[in-house]
């Protein structure tokens, strides 16, 4: 009965029913991989669309290929025109794209039960690695990103370190760029609070030294902390 349930619905040819059978169960699954990405995580409407949408249509390229080298070919050069105009997604948008599509190879080629199962290791595997806070960094909710912008001839090496010894527990200064037609230079640091709520006393020490100009401190974004 195992062996039966795991096997695949399509056999040479497609009929209607292994079709619509393998649509709804990409559709299905490709619902519930949409409510997985979206448990505690932000998303945009038209992103939970696509992943629920993509095993869908990544079933109905497998089925159309069905062991044909030629179409599967032309499939391949086909996608291989496709290009993404968007910014660049992070690990997880990654991620969940993948696997989204897998559950649509796996429902393409037939293997409904073998989709289904995959679905369900996968929720539980995501759910496990979410409760458990899985490869979370220390004291991660005193992480800052902080921006300090300072006059082009200033040499700022040194200037910051007697207040970020006095403030924080670890700061690393990420990247500096030019602004204001090159009179200014901008520095972003990653930095590690003693304290919470110490922002302020912060910012009011380092505008000091870097003559009242514009300092921002934040949570540290997305882009910095993925891949």
């Amino acid at each position: 009965m195992l062996n039966t349930l795991f096997n695949s619905v399509i056999g040479t040819l497609i009929t209607l029913q292994s079709f619509l059978l393998c649509m709804a169960a990409a559709l299905i699954l490709g619902y519930l991989s949409a409510l997985i990405y979206s448990f505690r995580n932000t998303y945009t409407k038209s992103f939970l669309v696509t992943l629920a949408s993509l095993p869908a249509i990544v079933a109905v390229v497998i089925m159309m290929v069905n062991g044909n080298v030629g179409a599967g070919v032309a499939v391949a050069g086909t996608f291989s025109l496709v290009r993404f105009r968007s910014a660049q997604g992070t690990a997880r948008e990654i991620g969940a794209i993948f696997l989204s599509m897998a559950i649509g190879l796996a429902c393409g080629m037939g293997y409904i039960g073998f989709a289904c199962l995959f679905t369900l290791i996968m929720a539980l595997a995501l759910l496990v690695y979410t409760f458990t806070n899985f490869g979370g960094r220390r004291n991660e909710e005193m992480l800052r990103q902080l921006r300090i912008t300072v006059p082009e001839d200033l040499e700022y090496g040194e200037m910051f370190e007697d207040i970020f010894s006095e403030y924080t527990n670890e700061h690393r200064l990420l990247r500096v760029k030019t602004t204001n037609l090159g009179s200014l230079n901008r520095l972003t640091y990653e930095i590690l609070l003693k304290k919470a709520n110490t922002e302020k006393a912060l910012i009011d020490a380092l505008r000091v030294r870097n003559g009242n100009l514009e300092i921002s401190c934040g949570l540290l974004g997305d882009d910095a902390r993925e891949l």
